[in-house]
């Protein structure tokens, strides 16, 4: 099966609770689908601007789509990258807001997170598809360069500007934090457009602009890591981003019969491994939430549910090797399970039963 079919199949079943209770006269449903951010991407809007609106939320991404691709010289992905050579970048509006995000999910995570490993992605060839597995010497080499903390970042006063540099041999993909900014700004867009009820797919993030049109919550289905033509649960929420990471979502089999997934550890240079299958976290901004799944997947259950207590400010559903989903207490009365996972709600430390 195809890449895209997979992904395409993966965004009917992402959306497919949420059409649930649709309406029809004046809230009819308009739907559009593309492939853009490196994933398939569905839009629905609802009401007499639904198709202005998709229009205005297809120009966000692709915009987007441009500004972030590394690979596309003279975007501000590519010019952070080349900044060395240049003595520094100057990034405005989404490109210093994704770095904020990220600087501070990589500092609270230990490293979790980190935008810098995108040498190494390419190494293992999950950007260009030539999957091979890098000899020991070369991601040594390559680890040299990975760091976040390595980006000077410095803003401009009275603007939403700020200079960037990298060192030499430093380069940073905005993957782990693109797709949800991409879905947050396309839903601002729509609701500029006065859209007042959508749901953006982009890959394993989901945005909801307010909620369906009767006024009750939407229903995302959250793949079965397992089983990706089925879901392992249903979240319903108000107007939220809901991004789920997972190994299973892109990952080669070596010649020694080695699966390899496409998440890489910035601590090794490897795979990363721990007893999670995928993590989907649930929070007002697409943003976070794309960068909160990466690090809490890096990270492993113990790491995760560590962050959550000591941060907040999101939810999340975790699905581990074991058979068991860790769900936060704040989707208790908003989560149903499917299959035979056993269900575990963790509170942070101080919160009311």
């Amino acid at each position: 099966m195809s890449r895209y079919i997979k992904r395409l199949a993966a965004l009917a079943l992402a959306l497919c609770a949420a059409f649930s209770l649709c309406g029809c006269g004046a809230d009819e449903r308009h739907d559009a689908q593309a492939f853009a951010m490196d994933t398939v991407v569905g839009i629905s809007a609802y009401g007499p601007d639904a198709e202005a609106g998709i229009a205005a939320a297809e120009g966000v991404i692709n915009a987007l789509d441009a500004m972030l691709d590394p690979e596309r010289e003279g975007s501000a992905a590519w010019n952070i990258n080349h900044s060395s050579e240049n003595g520094g970048a100057v990034v405005t509006g989404q490109v210093t807001e994704l770095l904020e995000t990220a600087q501070s999910v990589y500092e609270r995570s230990g490293g979790g997170l980190d935008l810098t490993v995108y040498p190494i992605v390419k190494a293992w060839g999950f950007i260009d598809g030539h999957y091979r597995v890098p000899s020991e010497s070369e991601i040594k080499s390559l680890l040299g360069g990975v760091g976040f903390d390595k980006l000077s970042f410095n803003p401009m006063s009275d603007s939403d500007s700020s200079i960037v540099s990298l060192p030499a041999g430093t380069e940073i993909s905005f993957a782990s934090v693109a797709n949800g900014c991409a879905a947050k700004y396309a839903a601002r867009a729509m609701a500029s457009a006065g859209v007042e009820s959508a749901i953006i797919s982009l890959g394993g993030n989901v945005q909801t602009l307010g909620t369906k049109p009767d006024g009750s919550n939407w229903s995302v289905a959250i793949q079965d890591p397992e089983n990706t033509n089925d879901y392992a649960c249903i979240i319903s929420v108000g107007e939220a981003a809901v991004v789920t990471t997972g190994g299973y979502q892109r990952y080669f089999t070596g010649s020694d019969g080695t699966v390899y997934q496409h998440i890489i550890d910035p601590g090794t240079g490897y795979p990363s491994e721990s007893n999670l299958l995928s993590v989907t976290v649930v929070c007002g901004d697409g943003s976070l939430a794309d960068a909160l799944s990466t690090a809490l997947y890096t990270l492993g259950e113990d790491g995760a549910k560590a962050y959550y207590d000591t941060y907040g400010g999101f939810d999340m559903v975790l699905v581990t090797d074991d058979g068991r989903m860790i769900v936060s207490s704040g989707l208790h009365d908003n989560f149903d399970s499917s299959g035979e996972r056993r269900v575990e709600y963790v509170r942070r430390d101080g919160e009311e039963a």
